[in-house]
């Protein structure tokens, strides 16, 4: 009995040798491929989330309250300047300007009186300063009469294009209350927020910074076909965010961009001897990016690597590796820490030559 116990025993261990052999020659066959990461000198266009708004963009509010006796405009018409677009009940005001120009006359003609008979010696001198005064104050009544009486047509102060009309015919209009908005979309600006090292880097570096003409990347990922350039840097960064706002103009004649629209200002950077690694010999946990590097024991360790921007097939990294570390280009994803593995090494070059950016 005892020796079929050990006769059994044998066989399990033969057994287990020779699928942990097997196992062994499995894993010898995996093929890796190793590089390290190259510098070269390239372009990096980068993305940032944009704001477009109008050159001009105001609110037209009612500068008299009153009735909405006419709406001579529709939501979403091209208006020219001065065109006439609200007008408020005006007959008080007219009532006004007529009772001020009644009183002018009458203080008009106080004056002339005075006036003649101060020049007769008659009366003084004073009481023709006087009448001079109630005259004036009557004018200038007349001229405010007149003001608001204006007040009750509203008018475009530049041609653009009229926003939604809350207001109906015959609503009344409280002194200030919104009437409708009005934008010039000629020509159309768009902000982004840049941090404080890419701006450090933009301002101190004009030489090598590149173009600042920019590309519009609209809501549809389509680019929008006039390039922009950025002409403004706003002059404090926001305290919370850390970032500061550039501004970036785009022509417009199709009137296709809009106040309010969303899009990605695209703009490309010069980069000088950039550390860059392929794409396919990364792998991502948790909205990190990792690579297997390849110690001189040949034993494979993840590592964490900080991505700053991405090209044609590579990412651009600062952070986690340096060029002479090698890392696994093919065979990602059957490697696990640890391991140790054989290889054949690929040159940095070699690599670059098969995908989709070249060096510079």
């Amino acid at each position: 009995m005892k020796k079929i116990v050990l006769l059994a025993s044998a066989f399990a261990l033969l057994f287990l040798n020779s699928c942990s052999n097997k196992k062994e020659e499995k894993e010898e066959k995996v093929s890796y491929v190793v590089t390290n990461a190259a510098q070269i000198d390239t372009t990096f266009t980068k993305e940032y989330v944009s704001q477009i708004r109008s050159v001009k963009n105001i609110e037209l509010r009612a500068q008299e309250k009153g009735y909405l006796q006419n709406i001579y405009v529709d939501e979403g018409q091209f208006v020219t300047t001065g065109q006439v677009l609200f007008k408020i009940m005006p007959k008080v005001y007219e009532a006004e300007l007529l009772r001020a120009q009644a009183e002018a006359k009458a203080a008009e003609i106080e004056w002339q009186n005075a006036k003649n008979l101060a020049d007769k010696n008659i009366v003084s001198k004073n009481e023709q300063a006087i009448a001079q005064a109630k005259f004036d104050r009557a004018k200038a009544e007349v001229a405010l009469a007149k003001l608001h009486l204006s007040f009750t047509e509203i008018r475009a102060p530049f041609s653009g294009t009229i926003d939604r009309i809350p207001k109906k015919l015959g609503s009344l209009i409280d002194e200030g209350e919104l009437l409708t908005s009005l934008s010039d979309n000629s020509k159309v600006y768009a902000y982004f927020n840049v941090t404080e090292p890419e701006y450090l880097d933009y301002q101190t570096n004009i030489k090598g910074r590149g173009s600042n003409t920019v590309t519009l990347v609209l809501a549809n990922n389509q680019p929008f076909k006039y390039k922009g350039k950025v002409e403004v840097i706003e002059s404090e960064f926001n305290n919370e965010t850390g970032n500061i706002a550039f501004r970036a103009s785009f022509p417009n004649s199709d009137k296709l961009l809009k106040n309010g629209q969303t899009g990605k200002v695209q703009l490309t950077v010069p980069l000088r001897n950039a550390l860059v690694i392929p794409q396919k010999s990364t792998y991502e946990i948790q909205d990190k990016q990792y690579v297997f590097v390849v110690d001189a024991k040949n034993v494979v360790q993840s590592r964490e690597v900080t991505i700053t921007g991405a090209l044609p097939d590579l990412y651009v990294v600062n952070g986690g590796i340096t060029a002479s570390d090698k890392i696994i280009l093919e065979g990602v994803q059957k490697a696990k820490d640890n391991d140790k593995i054989t290889y054949t090494f690929q040159k940095p070059e070699d690599v670059l030559a098969h995908l989709r950016l070249k060096a510079e």
